[in-house]
């Protein structure tokens, strides 16, 4: 049976692909500017006129809903600000502390293939914490990186405690990606208690400071860099 873990791990453009475009946003920045933008690039990505972009911003408190968000999963609706996002996936969390990369790219110019774009976000996030030291892993029963908790006692059934540290949500529009990736490096983890993230109960959300290891954002992006060249290319 095919896996995610069975699935090709890069996702490299056509050689002589101009490298994608690296920004970092500076401050934070609000979600209706970040979906206008995303919007906007990826019209232009198509037509020729735009390279392929990756943004990386934070945003202040707020909640997404994807388009397969159960109302229930919302629990205190009035706690953040809650935005129709329009990728795919359920209700999540965005907020100071995480790390957003918003990952506008041409799939024509690499492989249109949704089940491989997404095995390579997620190898992207997990080679990015293996520079921390920190083992991701993918489920293929829940989509995004996990972090098995060997500090925590087992569940009942004696299965480890297994906490999410990153999201995945994607939208496609004539093969060209917007919406991205989520990655808790230093959020208030109490404010995913307003939601049942992503749908998925019965387990915790971490980031790499509750880990233990002080990280900042800068490091972070760092190694984020680092791994998108070895899984999607070159960046400039």
């Amino acid at each position: 049976m095919t896996t995610r873990d069975t699935l090709p791990t890069q996702f490299l453009p056509i050689p002589g692909s101009d490298p994608v475009e690296w920004r970092v946003e500076d401050g934070l920045v609000d979600y209706p500017d970040a979906l206008a933008f995303m919007e906007e690039r990826a019209t232009a990505i198509r037509a020729g006129t735009a390279g392929e972009l990756i943004w990386l911003v934070e945003h202040p408190p707020l909640y997404t809903a994807g388009t397969s968000a159960d109302p229930t999963d919302l629990l205190a609706a009035d706690r953040f600000p809650v935005f129709q996002a329009g990728r795919g996936g359920e209700y999540t969390y965005h907020g100071p502390g995480q790390r957003v990369a918003y990952v506008m790219l041409d799939l024509k110019r690499r492989r249109e293939d949704v089940r491989v774009f997404v095995a390579a976000l997620e190898e992207w996030i997990i080679r990015a914490l293996d520079r921390f030291n920190v083992k991701g892993e993918r489920r293929d029963d829940r989509v995004g990186v996990w972090v098995v908790r060997p500090d925590r006692p087992p569940l009942p059934d004696g299965a480890p405690v297994e906490d999410k540290i990153a999201a995945i949500g994607i939208r496609l529009r004539r093969w060209v990606s917007f919406h991205g990736i989520a990655v808790n490096v230093d959020p208030d983890l109490s404010h995913f208690g307003g939601i049942v993230p992503c749908g998925v109960r019965g387990h915790g959300i971490t980031s790499l400071v509750d880990l233990g290891l002080p990280v900042t954002m800068a490091d972070f992006d760092l190694a984020l860099e680092a791994a998108f060249g070895e899984v999607f290319g070159e960046v400039t």
